[in-house]
């Protein structure tokens, strides 16, 4: 397994009392998996997403890669976080040749950094500053610097959750044909619904918190994939059985029988 998630407890101390965000969150990836995290607001995607970075500690369970246990952030894992985690007084090429620094020599990572850029479709703003790009260019940054120093695993914390519709699309679009041509081992988090059907291999349900996966669902939609998939039977039926399944977990937050 590319990466194995097994028994995963997190139990934050709030003072007087601790607060269990994971309860046994257990599942497995397989190299070149596209997987999306789903479920209700606080339920513990994010905290799963930042244990298996290696940028919190679990309590109890274990997070391997290639079967092996991780000791914190490494290499092997690259994030992007739903903010825009752009160093301001870099320009564009400079924020991506960073992530590099300790892999390749001023030439090489000039190179590097370019390709990736092209990638994403901003080789013309290399020399431009994050504060003159839009939400999704600068998305698209954080993107190309996650992708440059060619980690085996992507997790990607809700990266497309402050964009405008029309931009969260495109960007969708983008990350999908990047996959497709590039193939990664990818776990995704959203609260989007049609997000994690577009994009997926299989789609997770967490439980409300304490955090457990709840229900797996393989996407067996054809690709390369195009938005005309939004109407087509096949993904409003996927829709509607993940909507029922978050909708419970819903109700039981609101104190109601599902």
């Amino acid at each position: 397994m590319k990466l194995s998630i097994a028994g995963l407890h997190k139990v934050f101390d709030d003072g007087d009392r601790a607060v269990v965000a994971l309860d046994g969150a257990t599942f497995d990836l397989v190299e070149n998996e596209f997987a999306t995290l789903i479920g209700t607001s606080g339920c513990g995607k994010s905290t799963l997403l930042m244990v298996a970075a290696g940028l919190e500690e679990e309590t109890a369970g274990q997070v391997l890669v290639n079967g092996r246990p991780i000791a914190g952030p490494g290499r092997d894992r690259g994030m992007v976080f739903q903010t825009y985690t752009l160093f301001p007084w870099l320009t564009v090429q400079k924020n991506v040749e960073f992530a590099l620094r300790a892999e390749f020599g001023k030439g090489e990572r000039r190179r590097v950094a370019r390709d990736h850029l092209a990638l994403v479709g901003l080789e013309q703003f290399a020399n431009a500053y994050p504060s003159q790009l839009s939400g999704g260019m600068r998305q698209r940054v954080a993107i190309a610097r996650a992708l440059s120093y060619r980690p085996e695993i992507l997790l990607m914390d809700e990266p497309f959750g402050a964009l405008d519709a029309q931009t969260r699309q495109l960007m969708q679009e983008l990350l999908t044909r990047l996959w497709e041509q590039h193939r990664l081992t990818v776990l995704f988090v959203t609260h989007d619904i049609d997000e994690a059907v577009f994009l997926s291999d299989r789609v997770l349900v967490m439980t409300n918190r304490p955090g457990r996966i709840k229900l797996d669902i393989p996407i067996a939609l054809e690709r390369p994939r195009h938005f005309e998939l939004f109407s087509s039977p096949e993904f409003l039926e996927y829709k509607a059985q993940l909507l029922a399944s978050v909708r419970e977990e819903s109700l039981k937050t609101a104190g109601f029988a599902a």
